[in-house]
């Protein structure tokens, strides 16, 4: 079968055409943006990649088009296979019939850490040599892919509750019917499509209704929203972290720390990960593997080996004792925590932060009144004001106070900041895409300043 995508180079939709190409299908896709390192994934896959929309793509006929939910209506792909009928799906209605229908899937959902979490998972289950497959969002470190078909019964996948697809605005998630269920956490998010928290409650309360009786929940005790979301129904086993699985740090920054069930300490970890956020996503994967069968002591070892996704807080250069990290932060929550993670590590060094806010709902202002409060751990804040933001950064960094600063120009941003960086600094750049090349023009500027 010739199967034809639109939208392919997303994290999500390069998954689903590796997952096809290694069931024997010919693939080909088409994006707007074609750039690595999912453009390089999927070449080296041999899958051949068209830039851009235009309709003589689909000629001759695929035999099946599968539409990323990045497309919509007026898109002149979208609108050619409308007009000539052409067989199409969404991804995840094409994972669930085609891979899903008969393993044992184990979903990673929530509004922070579901790419972390499941990478952890994915890894744990394969250094127990389930060989699962898996679909992630993200680029993990300990595979040299984002998506596998693996070995029946185990297959990991991100769970996001973003919609479908143009023609079906349903959550992702409620396609996969996982049987080992993981809500890590529940916020606002996604303002472009969900008016208010309960819009996205109900869609969880849509995914906790296809968990079999034999299945596992696992969700956070003290989590009012998910509190609220279960109370909705659920109607299989229930495993909460804060009441059956409890961590104890050894170190303040999350780096070691004991592992309990049920009141019994069953060991410890010492990895190279940070942050209370990341000692919760450790819980989570241990708990989900071990509902598949992996022993504990199994999950500490692998986690022990295990490398965090990339732009997890990857340390892209150090220059002069200047480190510089990337971090996928663009939620206040997910902003905090990164932040809170790495003063627990440098302790009284200087963090200097950088924000794009980017994401459509950071873009509307939906986030502004949190953002003061979610920066406050920083020594310095530096904002980029994007072209297509909706509302105005200079309130908010008159909020801040002093140590904010605006820019609305890439190179200008990255010359405030190589001005203000000393030795012993830690740069924290968040944002939930390229931000301009800013990683790598910053490193070359405190080269230029510190090692000319």
């Amino acid at each position: 079968m010739h199967i034809h995508i639109l939208g392919i180079c997303g994290t999500f939709m390069g998954g689903i055409a590796a997952i096809a190409k290694a069931l024997g299908h010919k693939v080909t896709g088409a994006d707007a943006n074609v750039y690595p390192p999912m453009s390089t994934q999927l070449e080296q896959l041999g899958i051949a990649l068209i830039q851009g929309w235009d309709p003589q793509q689909l000629e001759p006929a695929p035999d099946l088009v599968i539409i990323g939910n990045a497309l919509s209506r007026g898109n002149p792909a979208v609108e050619y296979v409308l007009n000539t009928n052409l067989r199409y799906s969404s991804g995840p209605q094409w994972l669930a019939e085609q891979v899903l229908h008969d393993r044992w899937v184990l979903a990673v959902s929530g509004t922070h850490g579901k790419t972390t979490t499941s990478t952890m998972l994915a890894w744990i289950l394969d250094y127990a040599g389930l060989k699962p497959g898996f679909l992630i969002g993200g680029i993990p470190q300990n595979f040299d892919c984002s998506a596998r078909l693996g070995d029946a019964p185990f297959f990991v996948i991100e769970a996001d509750e973003y919609d479908t697809a143009f023609f079906d605005k349903r959550s992702k998630f409620v396609h996969y019917r996982p049987r080992t269920l993981i809500i890590n956490n529940l916020e606002f998010d996604h303002a472009d499509i969900f008016a208010d928290l309960a819009a996205i409650q109900r869609q969880f309360h849509h995914l906790l209704r296809m968990v079999p009786a034999n299945g596992l929940v696992l969700s956070p005790e003290a989590t009012p929203a998910v509190k609220q979301t279960l109370d909705m129904g659920c109607w299989s086993e229930r495993q909460s972290y804060g009441e059956d699985w409890q961590a104890e740090l050894l170190q303040s920054d999350g780096s070691q720390f004991a592992l309990y069930y049920q009141q019994q300490k069953l060991g410890e970890l010492h990895w190279q990960l940070n942050g209370q956020h990341n000692v919760d996503n450790a819980v989570m994967a241990i708990a989900a593997a071990r509902h598949a069968g992996v022993p504990v002591q199994v999950s500490l070892d692998a986690l022990a080996q295990f490398v965090a996704p990339k732009r997890r807080m990857e340390l892209k250069a150090t220059v002069a004792d200047i480190k510089l990290y990337d971090d996928f932060a663009h939620h206040p929550t997910a902003i905090h925590t990164t932040l809170q993670g790495i003063r627990n590590k440098v302790g009284q060094n200087r963090v200097l932060a950088v924000l794009e806010p980017r994401s459509n709902t950071m873009r509307m202002g939906v986030h502004q009144q949190a953002l003061p409060a979610s920066l406050q751990l920083a020594d310095q804040v530096f904002l980029f004001e994007p072209a297509n933001a909706n509302w105005l950064l200079e309130a908010l960094t008159q909020t801040i106070g002093e140590k904010a600063s605006l820019s609305k120009d890439i190179n200008a941003l990255v010359a405030q900041i190589a001005a203000q960086a000393k030795p012993g600094d830690s740069i924290v750049i968040m944002s939930n895409g390229g931000f301009g090349g800013i990683h790598d023009k910053l490193a070359v500027a405190l080269k230029a300043k510190w090692e000319s």
